[in-house]
């Protein structure tokens, strides 16, 4: 697995603090949807929202600490160090769907993305979690509490909602990789934009 480190500054413990300027950082942790899996450099959703700070909200820059196959467990155990590197003051949350897809636990994906939340909230942050689906193969049930739970962890915890990040694309495989999973580069501008309607309001509060 390779952390994305594509954006304006690299968010990982290993990597340089942001640069000096006043600016004040958005920090997304998440999975493949976010790290530019199978696309070119610089073409990713985070890419295209870091090109609109420039233009919009040039105060404020994006740091992306993405991992390809990434769980909320291991979102969980990266996300102090980011938060201490980084001092963010926001938090994009965009992982669960790698724990969905291998069928793990829905108490433990919410417990993790619910202590991540705490643990962004506690270092003074605001918090972005972003929603997501499964298929419903994996079983009516499952795949309603999986969509359910990022509404009820929003409301429970005061926090805003992107409900679903791949809103008015999902059914068109015209918008997909080969995987029919991950989307392609076409798609990363409506990704962008789902993103955006939550995230751009809460710059300017």
């Amino acid at each position: 697995m390779a952390l994305c480190c594509s954006q304006v500054v690299a968010a990982n413990a290993q990597a340089a603090p942001p640069q000096a300027g006043g600016q004040n950082a958005i920090l997304v942790i998440g999975d493949s949807l976010s790290a530019e899996y199978g696309l070119r450099r610089d073409t990713g959703w985070v890419k295209l929202i870091a090109d609109r700070l420039v233009a919009e909200a040039p105060e404020y820059q994006i740091l992306n600490s993405s991992i390809s196959g990434d769980t909320t467990s291991g979102g969980l155990s990266r996300l102090p160090a980011a938060l201490s590197t980084h001092q963010p003051r926001i938090v994009v949350i965009e992982l669960g769907s790698n724990d969905a897809l291998r069928g793990l636990s829905l108490s433990a994906t919410r417990d993790n993305l619910a202590k991540m939340i705490e643990q962004a909230k506690d270092r003074k942050a605001e918090v972005l979690l972003v929603g997501m689906q499964i298929p419903p193969n994996y079983g009516r049930a499952y795949t309603e509490q999986f969509q359910r739970l990022f509404a009820e962890l929003s409301e429970q915890h005061g926090v805003e909602l992107v409900p679903f990040l791949l809103e008015g694309m999902a059914t068109n495989m015209e918008l997909f990789q080969a995987d029919g999973i991950h989307p392609n580069e076409a798609a990363q501008a409506m990704l962008a934009e789902n993103v955006w309607k939550k995230l751009g309001p809460m710059l300017t509060r």
